[in-house]
């Protein structure tokens, strides 16, 4: 067992909106066992406003979020990764830096809720699709027996989670 938190990255693109859903829905479900981060490969400099609203409005924290590079996290003083998670499809097929420490990393694409149009409604409706896919995913992965699980089996679960959808049935 590990003597800190389980590091967990979660990547995307632009770094505005899946991937802070993420950071935060991981800070808050991890309680003490797991650590959460984002980062984007692009990063958009500032995170989307309706990510904040909706992270406000389920009584996240949210300070310190904020739109970064990856490279903070390939950089010698950062936080040594347990795990990466893409949520965007062109993040998972962008070569990445190389990682300190070789963390166990998976695809769990989600679709782009900045990139959804329409009227505000609508908007914030796809914001809530992703809110609830992350957190029902991240969820299950909290609830592994990461310490216990063999890599091969760990990595052949979390694979099973980032497909599941939550319009599927349990």
């Amino acid at each position: 067992m590990t003597a800190r938190p389980f590091n967990v990255l979660i990547l995307c693109t632009g770094n505005s909106a899946r991937s802070i859903l993420g950071e935060a829905l991981i800070g808050h479900w991890g309680r003490g066992r797991f650590r959460g981060f984002s980062a984007g490969s692009q990063p958009k400099g500032r995170v989307h406003p309706l990510a904040l609203d909706l992270l406000e409005h389920e009584g996240l924290a949210i300070e310190g979020l904020r739109s970064k590079s990856w490279e903070e996290f390939a950089a010698a003083d950062a936080p040594p990764l347990d795990f990466i998670f893409t949520v965007c499809d062109n993040a998972a097929g962008e070569a990445c830096p190389v990682w300190p420490g070789h963390p166990m990393t998976v695809h769990w694409g989600i679709d782009d809720p900045a990139a959804a149009q329409g009227s505000d409604a609508q908007q914030r409706l796809a914001f809530r699709k992703a809110f609830e896919e992350l957190e029902r995913r991240i969820r299950a992965f909290i609830q592994l027996p990461v310490e216990s699980l063999d890599p091969r089996e760990l990595k052949q679960r979390l694979e099973a989670i980032g497909k599941s959808r939550t319009t599927e049935a349990a």
